[in-house]
């Protein structure tokens, strides 16, 4: 993965907790940063004499010609803490966009629906910020979730694109610490956001919907609208903060496996323990692999395994059937058979 070191044009806080980091990016850099709604960039930054890095989905959208991404301190979070401490001219490892959570523009009116909760909101302001920008016709409805106005994230943002889109953009929050007249109580819930359907959004035909936030809250929107047949699976997509552990099966008797690794035309073999992560061993082996949120919630550190097995911890990004053609997060990747056989440059 290629770093660039970037200045850091503007820092703005959002809300107590979360401020908005603004990348200038230099013209020669301009085609390699180019972006699609809903994709992040992975930043990295030595702290307390470790590397460490961080995937921020881009708030920003393509066609206001700046980068931007949002980064809430969470408690004992080390990059986002250091991040609280970030100012306008310092510099920041960079790496080039990426992700496969995107919006694809249509070329006939359509109307989209988000879900979002908390700093989930961040790519999915991207996505509505370029539908009703690039889309003239199509509309969007959001049901937004928060503790609080104080903790929502681009709160007076979201309501001045109301004010300018009119009924193009709906939008519903629910606020889980204080009532407010005209909005919902309580997280995204079942409930909730069925009111929302049926008050705000009678005669809306949704043809996609994105998801962002918490994996309880994606599972429970997504088999919700399936049910009540409101969008089909396929069109509904989501990426999550975090994933569900699975339980790692070793089907052979032996606990060690050997590794060999194919990266940028080279070939690299090293023998690891099968409780070990195959991305912290290529690491430590010296092997410049690439990977971001190592929460598999990314989509960086994606690999072919060739030969052998492996089994990931989480993920929230592969589809069955790419994972039955080989595809594995390394990051969330253990070895399960005697010899497994990676290539991350056939992805």
């Amino acid at each position: 993965m290629d770093f660039h070191k970037l200045t850091i044009q503007q820092v703005t806080k959002v809300t107590p907790q979360a401020v908005e980091i603004r990348f200038d990016i230099p013209q020669e850099l301009v085609s390699d940063f180019n972006y699609q709604s809903g994709q992040y960039l992975t930043l990295k930054a030595t702290i307390d004499g470790n590397e460490v890095r961080r995937a921020y989905s881009l708030s920003s959208a393509p066609h206001e010609n700046h980068w931007s991404v949002v980064v809430k301190a969470v408690e004992n979070g080390v990059f986002s803490n250091y991040a609280m401490t970030l100012r306008a001219g310092d510099q920041l490892d960079v790496a080039a966009p990426e992700g496969l959570f995107v919006h694809e523009k249509s070329t006939i009116a359509q109307t989209y629906l988000g879900v979002a909760a908390g700093s989930g909101i961040t790519p999915i302001i991207s996505i509505i910020k370029t539908v009703l920008e690039t889309e003239p016709d199509s509309k969007f409805a959001l049901i937004y979730g928060n503790q609080s106005i104080s903790q929502t994230i681009y709160f007076e943002q979201i309501n001045d694109l109301q004010d300018q889109y009119g009924d193009r953009f709906i939008v519903r929050y629910s606020f889980s610490r204080e009532e407010r007249d005209g909005e919902l109580f309580g997280r995204v819930t079942k409930g909730n956001l069925n009111f929302f359907l049926k008050q705000d959004c009678t005669d809306y035909a949704f043809a996609k919907a994105y998801l962002c936030g918490p994996e309880d809250m994606i599972t429970m929107t997504t088999e919700n609208l399936v049910e009540k047949e409101i969008i089909v699976k396929e069109n509904i997509h989501f990426e999550l903060f975090s994933t569900k552990e699975n339980k790692i099966e070793i089907t052979e008797d032996s606990h060690l496996t050997e590794v060999i690794v194919i990266l940028d035309d080279e070939e690299h073999t090293f023998t690891m323990k099968r409780s070990d992560n195959m991305l912290d061993i290529m690491l430590k082996n010296d092997i410049d692999a690439p990977y971001s949120c190592q929460g598999g919630i990314c989509s960086s550190c994606i690999c072919q395994i060739e030969e052998g097995s492996a089994q990931m911890a989480k993920n929230a990004i592969l589809t069955d059937s790419e994972i039955a053609e080989g595809l594995s997060l390394a990051c969330q990747a253990y070895p399960t058979s005697a010899k497994v056989k990676v290539n991350f440059d056939e992805v």
